[in-house]
């Protein structure tokens, strides 16, 4: 009855977790030594993202019923677990760092917004920047032509001998 009441305790941390996910991200990293293991985490970790290696009928029981579900047909041979809370992609985009770094470690699948995706697609939206990235990359792109506006307006000005020019 101990044993049972063990593995309740282990489901419900992962259910807490992905009740509070907006990604999650499945890897196999069989094969990583000890060392690669210990600097992706701590990159995991200063990223904000949770990574744990759980059995997988753990995470099968935790996952029923969730927007994660449709990661059970992942759950096979030795899977880890990566967790993002705040910026959905963080995860894969962290794992990406060291998936070409370290040859062992594979992308299964995942789900980022609620949303499935498979290997491949997942390794895409790994290359995809971070939300705070794109946003900075918006106000530039917004700031650039009210910029060029700004100097023509003002070589417009000095041209009348500092008025602004008449309207029309």
């Amino acid at each position: 009855m101990a044993n049972i009441e063990a593995k309740q305790v282990v489901v419900d941390e992962i259910k807490s977790k992905l009740e509070k996910a907006e990604g999650v991200v499945l890897v196999s990293s069989r094969g990583l030594t000890v060392a690669q293991d210990t600097e992706m985490r701590k990159a995991l970790r200063e990223a904000g993202v949770d990574f744990k290696v759980y059995k997988n009928t753990m995470v099968n029981f935790a996952i029923k019923g969730t927007a994660f579900e449709s990661l059970a047909p992942h759950l096979e041979g030795p899977t880890a677990v990566a967790i993002s809370y705040d910026d959905a992609t963080a995860g894969a985009r962290e794992l990406d760092k060291f998936v070409d770094k370290f040859e062992p470690l594979v992308f299964k699948a995942g789900v980022v917004g609620g949303t499935y995706y498979d290997e491949a697609t997942i390794q895409k939206i790994a290359k995809i920047p971070s939300k705070n990235e794109l946003l900075s990359r918006l106000l530039g792109s917004f700031k650039s032509p009210m910029s060029s506006f700004a100097r023509v307006v003002n070589e417009i000005a000095k041209k009348n001998g500092g008025e602004a020019p008449a309207a029309e």
